[in-house]
């Protein structure tokens, strides 16, 4: 799996670094991503996220330092570094036993971890990564809150992007629903209306055989008619000449 994911962050690199060439600016910068702010509660811990997209590859020289600012000063002092491939804690200042490492260059993560929140640890996070020959760039900044509980604001923001998750799934689900339920009617009244069709042909081609079967006896009867008057003329003639010899005697 890790060997997959390198492959795919090294074709997504060839892919940037091509993109980089053919672009209309012959100069790149590394970017870094953090968030804006992350909410915490005392005696939790906290992840601080950190990416990076770099136009280099990722070099055995890369480097990852985190700085922090406490609410109110401004005094900023380096927490933690990663170069040549090994993290580094600095032992100054109150994260030095409650830091993790949790990112992996190779993914282009440089995040870590604040264990035991504390109100003291309120404040500024900077972020800063350089990929040489790509060391040009701007840093990213996170700001800590630390709570006794997560504060209701933050808990309103959240329900709310879940509530509205779940109500565009809702949406989505009465929608297919409502064109498959008229979809259905249609199909419904087409097929009523094929079987009034029918039933319509069966009416008419019955009602045509029972006036042909109505028509029928009257033919009969007018060819029978006509045979017979034909027949008595045919007769009448025959017994003419005797007629007139009788006559004539």
């Amino acid at each position: 799996m890790e060997e997959a994911n390198e492959e795919r962050s090294g074709c997504l690199l060839l892919l940037a670094g091509l993109l980089a060439v053919l672009g209309p600016s012959p100069t790149s910068s590394i970017h870094v991503y953090t968030q804006r702010e992350v909410y915490g509660t005392v005696g939790s811990p906290v992840t601080l996220s950190c990416s990076f997209w770099s136009s280099e590859w990722i070099s055995e020289d890369i480097s990852i330092t985190w700085h922090f600012q406490a609410e109110g000063t401004r005094d900023s002092t380096s927490i933690f570094h990663y170069a040549k491939g090994q993290p580094y804690i600095d032992d100054v200042g109150t994260f030095k036993e409650r830091m993790e490492w949790v990112g992996n260059p190779r993914r282009k993560d440089g995040s870590i971890v604040i264990h035991n929140l504390d109100y003291t640890d309120n404040g500024t996070f900077t972020c800063d990564v350089k990929n040489p020959p790509d060391i040009v760039g701007k840093s990213s900044q996170v700001t800590l809150y630390v709570f006794e509980k997560v504060p209701t604001r933050y808990g309103v923001v959240l329900g709310s992007i879940i509530g509205g998750a779940l109500l565009l799934v809702a949406v989505v689900v009465a929608l297919v629903y409502l064109i498959r339920y008229c979809w259905l009617r249609r199909q419904v009244a087409l097929q009523r209306r094929l079987s009034a069709m029918e039933k319509g042909k069966l009416q008419r081609s019955a009602k045509d055989a029972s006036k042909r079967s109505r028509q029928a006896p009257v033919l009969y009867a007018m060819l029978d008619h006509s045979r017979g008057t034909k027949a008595a003329s045919e007769k009448k003639p025959k017994g003419a000449p005797g007629d007139s010899r009788k006559d004539k005697k």
